[in-house]
């Protein structure tokens, strides 16, 4: 009887909390009747296309707009979450709107949409947010100084493509240093393509007094240089990018001191001097671009164990020397572009343990010696090895066997002599073949898999002699041969 009777309590008690707390999920659920007005009203306002539409195009489906897609709300039924990003909204958008009333906000995005408007001044009212992403929404012309006064603020992206469109949003009143003066609780900073054209000096103060800040992103900002000293205040940054700006100035060394530093972008910046040796050694470092700065020198250090470093290029640029064998070290390396630069010795065969590369450039350099196996490189796609001094032989079971995935090899201008491989033509993702300008003397017999999708295929500027193999004929997709 009295097991019975503590099944029944439990029972009981099970029904109460379970009713408990689908009342308390209903109230939550359910937005209050003016916020619901304000979003209808912000729908009827807004031209979008109802085919591309994955949000706009449902609200008032249901009857809580806390249920709609791209609507959040709190326990009260405030709308606290808006996310219209990627719903083709076109046209104007000003102040007037409602969304400006929306006076719980703390994330807010209008990303990837054609507005082809100024952004309204009113976003001063949203004194709640936290996030506010209008990047890539059409806006245009100059930014409000009612962003500045959005206090609270953790992250704000206000990236454009003005460059490619011609639609110009630029910070000039308020300039970048009014912009953020107040923003002291800002994480991260995505102006790329938003002309700033400042000097060094200007823009690194500018950002100087921003303590927390972790991520910045301003590509495409016409900012010039030197890339100032106040920077190194900026101790927690972890990403840094300021590709495609008119640097014209060395890269300081301070940012060895940014120890939480893990994405590095620095091309096309008219860079120049000796590249700090010690930014490869930062254990956090996942990815660094330093590519098209032919003004810039330096060397790889021998790389520590265990290293992060899943992409490093350093293509067009100065760079010299060899891969030091220590480059093993880098296990997680999936990309490695050191093209048109001035790196010379041999490939050591420590390359071959790179298991997880995908993608290998070291064309248009001066390295010789034979071609190490790259047998341990499964997830390998492309491969450009063109314009070196390579020498030695392609074993018919060493270099490139079980390469499942590679779509692409280069080989172009070397010194490679002998047989040119079989094992080649059973890849079954190769699609290109580049291997002129060599010294092969012989194309043997090969078989190729039925489901080939092999569709250039060069050869030219070789020492091949004797028939043309039949299995040439096989290769249905082939739309290139070069035998020349």
């Amino acid at each position: 009887m009295r097991t019975g009777s503590v099944s029944w309590l439990s029972f009981i008690n099970c029904c109460f909390w379970i009713f408990l707390c689908f009342n308390t999920y209903v109230v939550s659920s359910k937005c209050l009747e003016d916020q619901k007005s304000l979003l209808l009203q912000l729908k009827n306002s807004l031209n979008f296309s109802e085919s591309s539409s994955m949000k706009l195009v449902s609200w008032d489906q249901r009857p809580s707009c806390c249920d709609w897609t791209g609507v959040t709300c709190d326990e009260q039924g405030h709308v606290t979450r808006l996310d219209l990003s990627g719903e083709s909204i076109s046209g104007g958008f000003d102040s007037s709107s409602s969304i400006f009333s929306l006076q719980y906000l703390e994330f807010l995005s209008l990303a990837s949409n054609n507005f082809s408007s100024e952004i309204p001044s009113e976003f001063y009212k949203l004194k709640n947010l936290t996030y506010l992403n209008l990047s890539y929404a059409g806006f245009m012309g100059q930014i409000p100084k009612g962003i500045s006064q959005l206090t609270r603020l953790v992250t704000l992206d206000i990236s454009s493509l003005s460059y490619l469109t011609g639609l110009e949003l630029k910070l000039e009143n308020p300039d970048l240093r009014m912009l953020v003066e107040k923003l002291t609780s800002i994480k991260q900073l995505y102006l790329d393509g938003v002309t700033i054209s400042a000097q060094g000096t200007e823009w690194g103060t500018a950002l100087s007094s921003l303590s927390s800040l972790q991520e910045l992103s301003m590509s495409h900002c016409n900012l010039s240089g030197p890339i100032h000293s106040s920077l190194s205040n900026l101790r927690h940054l972890s990403v840094i990018h300021l590709d495609k700006n008119n640097l014209l100035s060395t890269v300081p060394d301070f940012f060895v001191n940014f120890s939480n530093l893990t994405r590095l972008h620095l091309s096309y910046c008219g860079l120049s001097g000796g590249f700090p040796q010690n930014i490869f050694l930062l254990k956090t470092l996942t990815f660094i671009d330093i590519s098209y700065n032919t003004g810039l020198s330096g060397s790889f250090p021998n790389f520590p164990l265990n290293g992060s470093l899943q992409t490093l290029v350093v293509s067009r640029t100065n760079f010299s020397g060899g891969l030091p064998d220590t480059i093993s070290n880098l296990r997680n390396l999936s990309t490695l572009d050191l093209s048109y630069s001035q790196f010379s010795g041999r490939l050591l065969n420590s390359i071959s343990k790179l298991s997880q590369l995908t993608y290998m450039d070291l064309s248009n350099n001066t390295f010789g010696g034979s071609i190490p196996s790259f047998g341990t490189a499964k997830k390998l796609t492309s491969l450009d090895l063109s314009n070196n001094l390579l020498s030695g032989e392609i074993s018919s079971s060493g270099q490139f066997e079980g390469l499942k995935n590679l779509v692409s090899i280069n080989l172009h201008n070397n010194s490679i002599h002998g047989s040119i491989p079989s094992s080649l033509f059973k890849l079954p993702s190769l699609r290109s073949i580049h291997l002129s300008n060599n010294q092969f003397s012989l194309l043997e017999e090969f078989s190729i898999v039925p489901s080939s999708v092999l569709n250039t295929l060069d050869l030219s500027s070789n020492n091949l002699s004797g028939p043309i193999p039949g299995s040439i004929f096989q290769l249905r997709g082939l739309s290139i041969l070069q035998l020349s």
